[in-house]
């Protein structure tokens, strides 16, 4: 079996992409195109409109491919690109209610709770959310975002970001037990 060096190889796809080498651009998307389609799919419902903003993202990947310095990694760098587009879509197709709010409580969610749903039951339950506590939410808790982060990105404060969070772990919680208890028989 022949090991590959995908960080080496990678850097070398990166350098042609940049001069325009389709071959290059078509096999850097065929490597990151699965992960970058789930990660517009965390925010947008359709998976026909997370596709549509995937691929804008891939245009903007390679209209700014010499932007990228080499300094972190490369998935990282595209999926910070997907997670605007998939905001700005979000922005110019829906109008997202952030309700701001001074005091939230802030709660231990650490309890782990026995389940038996399948990921698709929650990825149908985290889109089941209101827009603006779906995509705190998944900025937060999936992509690692902070909340002065997720402030910005959104134009929103601090407190609506954390407030935002609260609640829709809040939902999320009270769901994921009405599931649990109906795939249990308990209800």
């Amino acid at each position: 079996m022949k090991v590959i060096q995908l960080h080496k190889n990678e850097s070398k796809l990166i350098h042609k992409a940049s001069k325009n080498n389709r071959e290059a651009q078509h096999l850097l998307y065929e490597l990151h195109a699965p992960k970058m389609l789930s990660v517009c799919r965390y925010y947008i419902k359709d998976v026909h409109q997370a596709e549509e903003v995937m691929l804008n993202g891939f245009f903007k990947v390679f209209k700014h491919l010499k932007s990228f310095k080499n300094e972190g990694s490369f998935e990282g760098w595209i999926r910070r690109i997907m997670v605007r587009e998939a905001i700005s879509f979000l922005r110019t197709k829906k109008n997202i209610e952030f309700i701001a709010e001074d005091g939230y409580l802030e709660k231990d969610y650490s309890n782990n709770i026995k389940t038996n749903i399948e990921v698709a039951e929650i990825q149908q339950v985290i889109d089941s959310l209101p827009e603006g506590y779906k995509m705190v939410f998944v900025m937060y808790a999936i992509e690692g975002y902070k909340h002065h982060e997720i402030a910005e990105l959104l134009n929103i404060s601090e407190g609506t970001s954390k407030s935002q969070l609260f609640k829709a772990r809040q939902i999320l919680q009270q769901k994921i037990k009405e599931l649990n208890n109906t795939s249990y028989g308990t209800n």
